[in-house]
């Protein structure tokens, strides 16, 4: 059997330059991870404003705050992005956007969603 010299000697995944529909993707299982990583903080501050009055205005400042906004904003990040990215692979599950360039589009519009949706909360708050 000869070498086939072609073949990489290491995978770089740094230098990989994956289509707009592999970056995706990746984002939507991140995203996922990500929720299910900070959901007990939402449930902890859920249980801290309901626990009393003075817990509610806690969790209020701390949301008013400019970490908190951030925060808020990025949450809401995750969450578009993820809901957006996870329509995306239902239609695809239907086939719907197969073709290559429709692919592509639902990509660039699943990244133009999420963020348009955190841009209009962000500008409306």
């Amino acid at each position: 059997m000869g070498k086939n010299n072609k073949r990489p000697v290491h995978l770089n995944l740094f230098v990989i330059r994956l289509p707009v529909t592999g970056v995706v993707s990746i984002v939507h299982r991140l995203t996922g991870v990500l929720l299910v990583l900070v959901f007990p903080f939402f449930l902890y501050l859920l249980q801290e404003s309901l626990r009393d009055p003075a817990g509610f205005e806690n969790v209020r400042e701390l949301l008013r705050s400019p970490t908190g906004r951030v925060l808020s904003l990025l949450a809401l990040w995750l969450v578009a992005q993820h809901f957006f990215s996870g329509l995306r692979h239902l239609l695809l599950d239907v086939e719907i956007g197969m073709e290559r360039v429709q692919a592509r589009l639902g990509a660039w519009l699943v990244f133009a969603a999420s963020l348009l949706t955190v841009v209009a909360v962000g500008w409306l708050a």
